[in-house]
């Protein structure tokens, strides 16, 4: 999901930032391996997923800089978005597209086969929440967030998606939980900073 409009326009951005590491297979015709001179170091493998995320969130957790900062996020959220098949990559995008003709009903279609064909990957079920969130079904997009987290249990769309429907039900102090929860990952995020701001302001206007 997103905080307000942010989420999607930055998922819509992902296919412009260089993948990050993920090794796709590129089938039968790829190159015989050469035998190497004695001596010659093997060159390090490519980073996992799991693993360039795992380095994004330790940069976001050391970053003081709110511009750095929303670089790693970035970067983060195109790393949430390489499901590592090709197909589920198309039908993202499929749904992305429909996302921004507002069509919810074929986004949410796409999704549904997104999460048929990864049921492991966060970001089909992150996606999905995002639809449902659109399409005002607040009870299915918190069922979905919660399929994203158990996967991705730093997933900082999922999370802001979650402290935004918490807050529209008047929930506030659940909601400022998850954005410390947010805040914790990416210290120095402006958009969950503010937000969080607000609802301590309102939290505390409602106590006086």
């Amino acid at each position: 999901m997103r905080i307000r409009a942010a989420y999607v326009i930055a998922t819509f951005l992902t296919a412009a930032v260089p993948a990050l590491g993920v090794a796709r297979d590129e089938g039968a015709n790829a190159p015989a391996p050469q035998s190497k001179p004695d001596g010659a170091q093997e060159k390090p493998a490519p980073q996992t997923a799991e693993e360039a995320r795992a380095e994004l969130y330790t940069r976001l957790a050391a970053s003081k800089d709110p511009d750095e900062t929303q670089g790693l996020i970035g970067l983060l959220f195109a790393s949430y978005a390489e499901s590592g098949s090709d197909t589920a990559d198309l039908l993202l995008e499929r749904a992305h597209k429909a996302i921004e003709q507002k069509d919810y009903h074929d986004a949410e279609k796409i999704l549904d086969e997104t999460v048929a064909l990864l049921p492991d990957w966060a970001e089909g079920w992150n996606a999905r929440a995002t639809v449902r969130w659109l399409d005002d079904d607040y009870e299915g997009s918190m069922a979905d967030i919660a399929e994203t987290l158990k996967r991705e249990p730093r997933h900082l769309g999922a999370l802001s998606g979650m402290a935004i429907i918490l807050d529209s039900r008047d929930k506030r102090e659940e909601a400022l939980k998850v954005y410390e929860r947010v805040l914790a990952i990416a210290p120095h995020w402006k958009s969950a900073e503010e937000a969080a701001d607000k609802l301590k302001a309102a939290i505390a206007g409602q106590e006086l």
